[in-house]
């Protein structure tokens, strides 16, 4: 009677051990499983990362782009905006918007600040509503429509250029994208690698691409309390 109480009392504690219904080989099988996929997961996570950041690193801006019908720059920096008047003095394009501007920022100011004279920014238009990546491509997309223009140069540091022309892409159905990005410092052949705020950045970027690329499958929206997920209106 002994026996049968220790086997019974056994059979209890390794039920409790185990999860119901799995037994010690199946939970190995299972370990090693989640195991493997979160090694495989850790693997394409990084080497996504690593030809993002040599992608990123190889962009060039282009000497002498062809004329386009305007030019699309997102703020961040001043180099974008010189870049993007620069374009504007030379007749790459017709009219300049300037999208994510301060609310704060009046014309003049960003007239000072660029160093432009009068009549060349009589040509440039500002969107003071854009307050993201996001923001810039729907605020962008209305003035090209409005416009009705064919051909777009998108004026932005190279780091943030997939992102913006996934983006952008998205809501500029007819209109084509000519990709001007901004270099400030050169990366190439791995020197991101030795740049702990290049990596940085580069790192923060890649993080952000995925997930514009997961709105894609699930469509999500950024909110002051986090990212929600975006439902369809009720019909």
């Amino acid at each position: 009677m002994g026996q049968n109480t220790l086997a019974a009392s056994g059979s209890v504690s390794e039920r409790k051990f185990y999860p119901a219904g799995l037994k010690p080989r199946r939970r190995m099988i299972f370990l090693r499983r989640l195991l493997f996929i979160l090694v495989a997961a850790a693997f394409i996570f990084t080497g996504g990362f690593a030809l993002f950041a040599t992608h990123v690193s190889s962009l060039t801006t282009p000497a002498n782009p062809e004329k386009a019908d305007a030019i699309i720059v997102l703020t961040g920096g001043q180099s974008r905006l010189d870049a993007a008047l620069d374009l504007l003095k030379a007749g790459k394009g017709d009219r300049l918007l300037i999208s994510g501007v301060h609310p704060a920022a009046t014309r003049r100011q960003l007239q000072l600040a660029t160093r432009s004279d009068k009549s060349l920014f009589n040509r440039v238009d500002i969107d003071r509503a854009a307050l993201d990546t996001i923001g810039n491509a729907e605020e962008s997309a209305k003035w090209v429509e409005s416009h009705d223009y064919a051909r777009v140069i998108l004026v932005t540091n190279n780091y943030h250029m997939p992102r913006s022309m996934l983006e952008m892409g998205r809501l500029l159905r007819k209109a084509s994208l000519e990709p001007y990005p901004v270099v400030n410092s050169k990366l190439g052949e791995g020197r991101w690698l030795t740049k702990p705020e290049a990596f940085r950045v580069l790192f923060t970027e890649y993080n952000k691409y995925l997930l514009a690329l997961a709105r894609g499958i699930v469509p999500v929206k950024p909110t002051t309390d986090g990212i929600v997920v975006v439902q369809a209106a009720a019909e």
